[in-house]
C-alpha cells in the first residue's frame, strides 16, 4: 500500500521570509536556494525579484566571491512579514 502525502505550496510571504532569513548573514546563491528549500526555477523567480527590488544585495566576500545579504529595507520587510504571520497563525 502506498501512502501519498499531500504537500501544500508555500505562499509568497513564507518563501520571502525564508530567503530573507537565510541572507541575514552573507551567503552564496546555492546555499540560499537549498536553505530556502526551493527548486532552481522557483528560487530564481523569487531571488531575483527580491534583488531587483532592493531587499537583498550582492557583495563580495573576502575571497572575491559573490554573496548576498539582506538590506535594511529587506530587514524591514522581514519584520513586517513575521508580524503578519504571527497575527494570522495565532489563536
Amino acid at each position: 500500500m502506498c501512502v501519498v502525502l499531500e504537500m501544500q505550496r508555500r505562499s509568497w510571504p513564507a518563501i520571502t521570509v525564508d530567503i530573507l532569513e537565510v541572507t541575514l548573514v552573507p551567503t552564496n546563491k546555492t546555499r540560499v536556494m537549498y536553505k530556502s528549500n526551493l527548486n532552481f526555477e522557483r528560487f530564481n523567480r523569487y531571488f531575483y525579484d527580491l534583488l531587483r527590488k532592493g531587499f537583498i544585495e550582492e557583495m563580495n566576500d573576502s575571497n572575491g566571491r559573490s554573496v548576498y545579504k539582506t538590506t535594511e529595507r529587506g530587514r524591514d520587510l522581514l519584520e513586517i512579514l513575521r508580524a503578519a504571520q504571527e497575527l494570522f497563525f495565532s489563536e
